[in-house]
């Protein structure tokens, strides 16, 4: 289970996890065990967005902090709020935890409030809107842990604002390396990789 590093002394992990799990609220140590936590939480809170409480309107940052904080407010201190330390994975360093603020605040402007609520669009526009959000949100990475769930959970909101079902990430797990190539071309803005594995995930619904 490959977490991510984290470069500084904030980075604790859970006693005789291996440095494998983050230090945890529940005293949990084991990577299968946390996972499986996160797992039906993440099930819970898609539950609540879809079933309960669907956003109609415009998307915001301070709506993504708020999933992020009700799916992992019970497992981790700092659920919800912007990391403040650096981290890479697979040797790519995301977003400066310094520059985090500002990034997200320009997602909220450039992106969020440029593409959604994403009603009446085309599947062009969708699939583009979807693939630059994405992209974005993955590269600033704005909590210490659960980024790609909650970037899927924006795209699968995105999705059911437009009329569609949520995406099918099959493609994405099956053509992994592809799907990092993807993100890691944006950044040079380049999002016709990532509106290609976006595609393929909305064709099928």
């Amino acid at each position: 289970m490959n977490r991510y590093h984290v470069s500084s002394s904030e980075g604790q992990y859970e006693k005789d996890s291996g440095e494998q799990v983050l230090a945890n609220k529940l005293g949990i140590a084991d990577a299968d065990e946390i996972d499986d936590a996160e797992l039906v939480l993440l099930e819970q809170l898609y539950q609540s967005v879809f079933e309960e409480h669907f956003p109609l309107g415009q998307l915001t940052v301070e709506m993504l902090k708020s999933w992020h904080h009700r799916w992992l407010g019970n497992i981790y201190e700092w659920a919800g709020q912007e990391r403040t330390v650096n981290i890479s994975k697979g040797g790519f360093m995301f977003a400066p935890s310094a520059q985090v603020p500002k990034l997200l605040n320009d997602f909220d402007v450039k992106y969020l409030a440029r593409y959604t609520p994403c009603t009446e669009m085309s599947k062009e526009q969708l699939t583009e809107a979807i693939a630059i959000t994405h992209v974005e949100l993955i590269l600033i990475h704005p909590f210490r842990e659960g980024n790609g769930r909650l970037s899927r959970l924006l795209a699968d909101v995105m999705a059911v604002q437009a009329g569609c079902k949520p995406l099918d990430y099959q493609s994405w797990e099956q053509n992994k390396t592809q799907y990092i190539s993807a993100i890691h071309a944006g950044m040079s803005m380049d999002y016709e990789p990532m509106k290609h594995w976006v595609s393929e995930a909305l064709r099928r619904d």
